[in-house]
């Protein structure tokens, strides 16, 4: 499974020869005024919930890659079928296989609401479990309990992507402890350092984990991992 990091909580995934872009949001963010939306490739699009800073080039991305299939929550898949765009809805509750593997949608909380105010559902998360490996993308989220169902109802993960940035998320400290929730001992960090308000400590929040016997993976944007 290789992940691509395009800023904040942009993330593409290629397992079982597909392309899953989640979040898509570049345009706006000044750490990635590097990169070319117009240059994504991608066969699906996940989405967490319809906060600007995640869905903010979706329909862009989606007007090059004319084939894609959007994957998101009852209400965010309706808003844009409503636009023409194919559409798989989901709610949080049991799994659903694609032809990359399977997909469940996973409680997050946090809010959700279209920049036209239009009414987005609730946000949510994902895990995928793949022949590649299985990742959980938490999305934008407090920390919660319920992360505790995850070993219970999934394959053990191989890596999880958390948001770290405080203010709006978990902070680093309660992503350590969500860490410990899911049972995943290799976290990569998201929503972290686009603005001011999520600005972190490097190198304070990757020691935090190392003396948990953890690894916090902070990427650049344009960088490349294989899990």
């Amino acid at each position: 499974m290789k992940i691509t990091y395009y800023g904040h909580s942009c993330f593409l995934v290629e397992t079982g020869g597909k392309r899953l872009l989640f979040d898509p949001f570049l345009n706006g963010n000044p750490l990635a005024s590097g990169l070319d939306v117009n240059a994504i490739r991608c066969d699906y699009i996940f989405v967490t919930h319809a906060h600007q800073d995640h869905i903010g080039d979706l329909e862009a991305v989606a007007a090059n890659n004319p084939n894609i299939l959007l994957v998101g929550i009852w209400e965010v898949s309706a808003y844009y079928s409503a636009k023409g765009l194919r559409t798989h809805p989901m709610n949080k509750g049991g799994w659903w296989t694609f032809d990359f593997g399977r997909v469940k949608m996973v409680q997050a909380v946090h809010s959700s609401v279209f920049p036209d105010g239009m009414p987005a559902g609730e946000p949510a998360g994902f895990v995928l479990d793949t022949a590649d490996g299985v990742l959980y993308i938490a999305g934008d989220t407090a920390l919660t309990l319920d992360m505790q169902l995850i070993p219970m109802t999934c394959p053990a993960l191989d890596a999880a992507i958390l948001p770290i940035g405080s203010n709006f998320t978990m902070d680093y400290h309660d992503a350590l402890i969500a860490a410990g929730f899911i049972r995943c001992n290799r976290i990569i960090g998201c929503h972290f350092d686009t603005f001011g308000f999520i600005k972190i400590d490097h190198e304070a929040a990757q020691n935090a984990f190392w003396e948990k016997g953890k690894e916090l993976i902070l990427m650049k944007p344009g960088e490349k991992i294989d899990i």
